[in-house]
């Protein structure tokens, strides 16, 4: 009887992690530098409803509107579309959500030829209301 009771705890604490969804909403902040070595700064925000994810990325090129927006399990996938001086060109991310972190690979083709790079986002904390503030 004990042995049941344990088993039926057991599966319930497994199950239960099991349906425990990531979050992946708020702003996700990370940098790139770039080969003549400038640093750039870019902002991934997120917003879950439900099973639908949308969001923005900005940067030095503005803000752009995420497409094809996946979340499944801890793994998530999107892309965005931009046209930088007449050239149209999209970059498909992929990455893990663990806690207040994303770490993945972006890809573009350029010239014909894939590029890919790592990228690793921190999650941004919300700001605290200043109390003092009137």
């Amino acid at each position: 009887m004990q042995l049941a009771v344990c088993l039926f705890f057991a599966l319930g604490i497994l199950t239960g992690a099991e349906d425990k969804k990531v979050d992946p909403t708020g702003a996700w902040k990370w940098s790139v530098t770039t080969p003549t070595g400038q640093v750039r700064e870019n902002i991934l925000k997120l917003k879950l409803e439900g099973d639908k994810l949308t969001g923005t990325i900005s940067g030095q090129a503005g803000e752009t509107a995420i497409e094809g927006a996946k979340l499944k399990g801890e793994e998530i996938t999107f892309q965005v579309g931009r046209d930088l001086s007449g050239n149209k060109f999209t970059t498909k991310y992929t990455g893990k959500i663990s806690g207040d972190t994303i770490k993945g690979k972006m890809e573009m083709q350029r010239d014909g030829q894939v590029q890919s790079r790592e990228w690793e986002a921190k999650r941004e904390k919300a700001k605290a209301k200043d109390s003092a503030a009137q």
